[in-house]
């Protein structure tokens, strides 16, 4: 079946892209690029659930026996309620951060025990819903712990709870992204004056504190950075610990953040790496006394996305070609207002789902939204593409087709899960055994009739009555 595919395909370093070359042909093939949808996503189900494994198998690797480990997936990267079924499955839980998010976890069946409510925003009915589902609940700042002190003194709770910090530590290349700064607005600002005795306070004035979290990576940031941001709420939880004279603290959740890489089909670094690396620097985190959660996001599907779309003009401005394209803006966000932070790669094939021969040219990929940066890729040397060819934006499993940005109205691409059997992730049957995929509808292509009632189409008359 497809899982025993994945692994015995697992060491081949071309496995990635030949499944992946494999599900662009099936695609146009099974006709699901049409004029109606000529822009769809896939998602690669092995992909994600080697990436699920080799999460397990690097932290369980530098624990103690018996630890007690959290791997819960930031649902804001993927709020696809089959992807968190398949994660779910996976032995990942689930991190939200609104009450959308966490109906999405609810619907993909992922209980409360492995659920954690993290928000710098949460409301009153938000945090009273988590309190009497029993899901763990990170608070963000002083204001918010005042809030919890009441509604625990109302109803008691079986959810764990801890307090968010910023350990201060510095951010990364995308300032956006960076969330351990010295103006960060996530958590207790630890280095600021006075801070890091008000927080060894709250602790011992609350005997239900009993979590610390941080989350001080993100694409950007250096694996050193985010790693001594753990150290340093590590070294809290000690002090915290030492105060109460017993251990009080007793889980830590280390966030999420792990860095993708967007150049090319290689996964790294690699959770292993980034758990070597934790093991080394804060030894007392692994040594069986704490327990631990993580939040990684990007890491688990970015690479594991596809976004396909049909070339619908091919033209040329002060002699550049342009390929334009149904891929744009709408699926890109970040990329086309963000190209130097948010690269993507580009693949190109012919109009059969074929690689595209030919040698390579500059050229532009533009997407269709009514604005001159709606861009793809600027500059980028590819075989030259045609009307009717496809172009495939790669790394996008996470944050992309997921995150729809409705400008001009444009539709939400259907997103389809694929899997591929052993004899068709071999390079010699590539080209052979497309109709050895198997697509699955992860969320079916929005409609012009979902557009207009999502704008107020049942409302047509609201403002003019008398």
């Amino acid at each position: 079946m497809v899982e025993q595919a994945a692994a015995e395909t697992a060491g081949q370093d071309n496995s990635v892209a030949v499944r992946r070359d494999l599900a662009v042909r099936a695609a146009v093939e099974r006709g699901l690029l049409t004029e109606a949808d000529p822009v769809v996503a896939l998602l690669d189900v092995a992909g994600i659930r080697a990436s699920a494994a080799a999460l397990h198998a690097a932290f369980a690797a530098v624990t103690a026996p018996d630890t007690r480990v959290l791997h819960a997936f930031a649902v804001k990267a993927a709020p696809l309620v089959p992807v968190l079924r398949l994660l779910d499955a996976e032995r990942v839980g689930a991190e939200v951060a609104s009450p959308g998010e966490l109906g999405l976890a609810r619907a993909a069946g992922i209980p409360s025990d492995r659920t954690v409510l993290d928000s710098p925003a949460k409301t009153p009915a938000e945090l009273r819903d988590a309190l009497a589902s029993g899901i763990a609940v990170n608070a963000d700042n002083p204001q918010e712990l005042t809030r919890l002190d009441a509604l625990l003194h109302a109803a008691p709770t079986r959810s764990p709870i801890g307090l968010r910090v910023n350990p201060q530590t510095g951010g990364g290349s995308i300032g956006a992204l960076s969330t351990a700064t010295a103006t960060s607005k996530f958590g207790v600002a630890l280095r600021d004056e006075g801070a890091r005795a008000w927080v060894v306070r709250a602790y011992l004035d609350r005997p239900w504190l009993t979590r610390l979290h941080t989350h001080s990576g993100s694409q950007g940031v250096p694996l050193a950075l985010m790693a001594e941001g753990v150290r340093t709420v590590h070294e809290l939880a000690e002090e915290i610990n030492a105060a109460a004279g017993r251990q009080q603290v007793d889980t830590i959740d280390i966030g999420g953040g792990l860095p993708v890489n967007f150049s090319s089909d290689e996964e790294t670094p690699t959770y292993a790496e980034y758990a070597r690396l934790l093991k080394s620097t804060v030894p007392g985190l692994f040594d069986g006394r704490y327990g631990l959660v993580t939040e990684f996001g990007r890491s688990l599907l970015a690479k594991h996305g596809t976004v396909l779309a049909r070339v619908e003009y091919a033209k040329s401005a002060g002699g550049r070609p342009i390929a334009v394209t149904h891929a744009g803006v709408q699926i890109a966000t970040r990329t086309v207002y963000d190209p130097e932070s948010w690269p993507l790669r580009i693949a190109a094939y012919d109009a059969d789902g074929r690689p595209k021969k030919g040698p390579d040219v500059v050229q532009d990929v533009a997407g269709p939204a009514c604005f001159a940066g709606d861009v793809l890729a600027t500059g980028r040397p590819l075989p030259l593409l045609e009307q009717g060819d496809l172009v495939a934006a790669l790394d996008t499993g996470a944050y992309y087709f997921a995150n729809h940005y409705a400008y001009n109205s444009l539709a939400r691409p259907g997103v389809y899960g694929f899997t591929a059997t052993a004899t068709a992730t071999t390079t010699a049957t590539a080209t052979a055994t497309a109709s050895s995929v198997r697509f699955a509808t992860v969320r079916a292509p929005q409609t012009v009739a979902e557009i207009v009632a999502e704008s107020g189409g049942g409302q047509r008359d609201a403002l003019v009555r008398d």
